[in-house]
């Protein structure tokens, strides 16, 4: 069972601005005596767990946008937002992209995409993403 917390854990870490790679830890378990099913379930709920902390680190920023340490100034916010307009939430379904991603996540919570259709569209991104790792294992 802690081999299942450790794949959560690691892709809980690779969801997050932290450089991390998940797909190699799962697919080592892969080769060993694990229940694919538990390996999807926990690689897929720690990734679409890291990916709500970047909505929240997003949303929770967005307040401190017109203090001078701010990371994005209000121009990149605004072009974010069109390009977040343009493209429509359902680019969220691109979250698992290795560049990116984290990025794009981080961006929906800046721009308050609604949570609950972040959480839907980040999870079958990302849970596609495992079953195809699992399937080519």
């Amino acid at each position: 069972m802690y081999s299942y917390f450790l794949l959560f854990g690691a892709s809980f870490l690779a969801a997050t601005v932290m450089p991390f790679s998940s797909e190699v830890i799962l697919y080592a378990m892969m080769q060993g005596d694990f229940d694919s099913q538990l390996l999807l379930l926990s690689a897929a709920t720690g990734n679409t767990l890291g990916a709500a902390v970047n909505w929240g680190l997003g949303r929770y920023l967005l307040h401190y946008q017109d203090r001078p340490w701010f990371y994005f100034k209000q121009e990149q916010v605004d072009k974010m937002q069109h390009w977040f307009q343009r493209y429509g939430v359902w680019s969220l379904l691109f979250a698992w992209l290795p560049l990116g991603g984290d990025v794009l996540t981080f961006i929906a919570g800046i721009m308050k995409v609604n949570f609950w259709l972040f959480l839907l569209l980040v999870a079958i991104g990302k849970t596609s993403r495992y079953v195809m790792i699992i399937l080519l294992a």
